[in-house]
């Protein structure tokens, strides 16, 4: 991880996001944060009394940082396929900066399985992303030309290559099979 986190609460929500993001949400323990970080297991408890609080902070901070990362929909490109490769960018970077999924893709996966709190997280993960790239699509000129219904579908269908594309580079162990996944170009 690049930088060294402030205090305790950020060290266990940086290293459960990164046990999340390569074991999945049951792949880990409040006994492997607490030894991962060098504290005890009751330093855990402390600032997230139970895991599925936890899972649901990891969730929300990844999402904030994710649409962050995004930037302001007023900053959008006017051109569709530049915020086509933008959200693109922004998915990629989760593989090539640690090699890993996107974290509620991962969670997204086991979701059936997860705490209430957590599933509902993680559905709040694809429904701000999607109205991000819903509303930046609208604001440019080919989302002019389109109907609701077309620009929606449009990003469903870019938020499912983007996720089955880390996970298919995942599953083959080649970061680099996600070069190749590309949303439809949508101008000219």
């Amino acid at each position: 991880m690049a930088t060294e986190p402030a205090n305790t609460e950020d060290k266990i929500l940086d290293l459960a996001e990164h046990l999340i993001r390569k074991n999945g949400f049951n792949g880990f323990s409040f006994r492997d944060l607490a030894s991962g970080i060098g504290v005890k297991s009751s330093s855990i408890h402390y600032h997230f009394p139970t895991k599925a609080e936890l899972g649901r902070r990891v969730a929300e901070r990844y999402t904030d940082r994710f649409l962050d990362q995004l930037g302001p929909l007023e900053e959008a490109s006017a051109d569709a396929d530049a915020v086509l490769e933008k959200i693109r960018h922004a998915f990629e970077l989760a593989l090539t900066r640690d090699g890993q999924m996107c974290l509620c893709g991962v969670l997204g996966a086991e979701s059936s399985g997860l705490p209430e709190p957590v599933a509902l997280a993680t559905r709040r993960f694809f429904e701000r992303v999607s109205g991000w790239l819903i509303d930046a699509l609208k604001r440019t000129d080919w989302g002019n030309q389109q109907t609701d219904r077309a620009i929606e579908e449009t990003a469903t269908r870019t938020l499912a290559l983007l996720e089955g594309g880390l996970l298919l580079a995942r599953a083959r162990g080649m970061a680099g099979v996600f070069d190749a996944i590309r949303p439809e170009r949508l101008a000219g």
